[in-house]
């Protein structure tokens, strides 16, 4: 598997007066990676709500009824948990936590309120998406496998009566607060200009990378003059 570490390259080389410099920050997999489970996400979503209340069933009209909804609805969590996995094992080195992050956070008011100059530099994650990243990954954790303690098809009997509704529960609360954390996400994606082209192109401005993720692309610069370096012989 290619690190998309390594595939962020700025593109300065072909500037020209008046274009944006376009930095590279999502390979092509990285990105049908992310599609694939946000589109299990919300087809979850929807069909764990048709299930969850009766006022709510009317969702299950979008998968063809309510015996579809239930046969579909474990098979769906099965494709969300291999393809978050597939992010996971991608993106986790770059979301561990550092001192930095809590500084970040430390100055929220101020990202909010677009002074983000004032905060500390930050590399291809902030703190913000870092928390949502570590939610992501536990919370799918206890949905898969309480899912599985309710998938009787398969694994009835493996649990007892008792195990499994504390499973109903547990996989309620969890999924309530995905949602919420999804949600979030979404709209922060929406909320910062210029977010939303780096998971449909693979790309951002330069100017985007230098407001909100400098260290990031500091970083990019000195590994591209590091490697033309390597490259020009010597005079």
């Amino acid at each position: 598997m290619t690190s998309d570490t390594n595939h962020d390259v700025a593109k300065g080389d072909n500037v020209h007066p008046g274009r944006p410099v376009i930095v590279d920050r999502y390979s092509g997999g990285a990105r049908i990676n992310h599609w694939i489970t946000a589109t299990s996400l919300v087809l979850l979503a929807l069909s764990g709500l048709a299930l969850f209340h009766p006022s709510l069933f009317f969702l299950s009209l979008l998968f063809g009824g309510g015996l579809w909804t239930r046969i579909m609805h474990p098979w769906i969590g099965v494709v969300l948990f291999f393809s978050f996995l597939g992010l996971f094992l991608r993106f986790w080195r770059l979301n561990l936590w550092k001192r930095d992050d809590s500084a970040w956070l430390a100055h929220g008011r101020d990202v909010l309120t677009g002074q983000e100059d004032r905060a500390p530099e930050v590399g291809k994650y902030n703190a913000g998406q870092k928390c949502v990243f570590w939610s992501m990954s536990v919370l799918i954790i206890i949905l898969i496998a309480t899912g599985l303690v309710m998938w009787d098809q398969y694994f009835f009997a493996y649990t007892t009566i008792e195990q499994k509704r504390w499973a109903v529960l547990t996989h309620s609360i969890a999924a309530v607060v995905i949602i919420c954390v999804w949600i979030i996400h979404v709209y922060s994606a929406f909320w910062v200009r210029g977010t939303i082209r780096a998971m449909t192109r693979g790309s951002v401005t330069g100017g985007w990378a230098w407001r909100h993720h400098r260290k990031w692309l500091r970083e990019l610069v000195k590994r591209s003059s590091a490697r033309k370096s390597k490259g020009t012989p010597a005079e």
